[in-house]
């Protein structure tokens, strides 16, 4: 056994079994995030959440209103969003209506999918599960797992349909060049942090927001990656690049910073919100909308500059992502499944 450099205890070898330390972190750390166990002083929700209009009437799968799902991808009018259990929804019709995926060939928690085209994605999750689909979501091949590994994939992300990375715990980087059908294992940094999300700017370049306020960047797709610091010790959830250099990073307790130079430098913004800060989305009409624990939303008429709350409070379930729907309004996935949303005027 040794210690990582947060101080806690992770084996020194793989396979250390089911009640080993670092399984057992990570289990507490994924009730922390995504159930709204708090210890005093870690992580503060809050209540706020957008007033929504909800159209629950066109849902055809129950699990799209009762299950935690934790992440979700958009080609065109197809929608697939994938969470606990190994569930996978999958809509056609730009959320009108979601049907579960039959026979997925995992039961452990999917934490991420990309979609490439509207027939070819990709998801990840426990186990350093791997799925892919080639027929738009509607049915999935296992192309990699490693439960001996004991790190979960949290993201996944395709250049294009040959070449693509997946994410994960304790530093955990898996590249694949034949579409995903076969993984190598790489090492991007000298340390251990945990890879929580992938973005791409415009310009091509790559960044992996970590834990411990470190961000990786990548100006030649993913061969080379160099750490960006940041003023702030907590781990990172998501970035969001904007319109040139312009890049926006969120974390704990409502922490977001902005940098002005691809990440060289960064200036911290203040939120208005003490909750962890999960996904970002900009919108058609150039608002940004960031979400998180508690039902946190915010949002920026100033590219990132500033923030404010959206919507009035009304309950305390936590949303992991978040899409434009079609025609306006928001989608929102998290431990209530799926909701799809129309703003309300007061406060657009």
């Amino acid at each position: 056994m040794k210690k990582n450099h947060n101080g806690y205890w992770k084996p020194a070898s793989f396979g250390a079994g089911l009640f080993s330390p670092s399984r057992f972190r990570l289990v507490v750390l994924l009730l922390l995030l995504f159930r709204g166990i708090f210890a005093p002083g870690f992580l503060i929700a809050e209540t706020t959440a957008l007033d929504a209009s909800l159209d629950k009437q066109s849902v055809l799968s129950p699990l799209a209103t009762k299950s935690l799902m934790l992440d979700a991808a958009r080609k065109g009018d197809l929608l697939v969003s994938v969470g606990e259990r190994g569930y996978i929804l999958v809509s056609e019709d730009n959320g009108k209506n979601w049907n579960q995926v039959e026979n997925v060939p995992t039961q452990v928690m999917l934490t991420g999918v990309f979609f490439i085209d509207s027939q070819t994605g990709w998801a990840v999750g426990h186990d350093a599960v791997i799925l892919r689909t080639t027929d738009g979501g509607k049915s999935w091949q296992k192309v990699f797992s490693d439960p001996q590994l004991e790190m979960p994939l949290l993201d996944v992300w395709f250049k294009d349909a040959q070449n693509g990375f997946a994410i994960g715990a304790y530093g955990l980087f898996l590249a694949t060049s034949d579409g995903g059908l076969t993984w190598k294992r790489r090492q991007i940094g000298e340390d251990d942090f945990h890879l929580n999300h992938i973005s791409v700017a415009a310009d091509g370049r790559l960044y992996i927001s970590a834990e411990s306020g470190k961000i990786y960047r990548s100006d030649d797709g993913g061969n080379v990656w160099q750490l960006l610091l940041l003023p702030y010790d907590g781990s990172l959830f998501c970035s969001l690049p904007l319109k040139g250099n312009v890049l926006l990073a969120f974390g704990l307790r409502g922490n977001a910073f902005r940098s002005e130079n691809a990440g060289a430098s960064w200036t911290k913004i203040e939120t208005g919100s003490t909750a962890m800060l999960n996904d970002a989305e900009v919108l058609a009409d150039g608002r940004i909308v960031v979400c998180g624990l508690g039902g946190a939303l915010i949002e920026s008429h100033d590219e990132g500059k500033s923030f404010e709350r959206l919507g009035k409070k009304s309950g305390r379930q936590g949303i992991s992502k978040i899409l434009e729907a079609k025609g306006g309004g928001l989608m929102l996935f998290g431990e209530f499944g799926v909701q799809t949303t129309t703003l309300d005027a007061s406060n657009t």
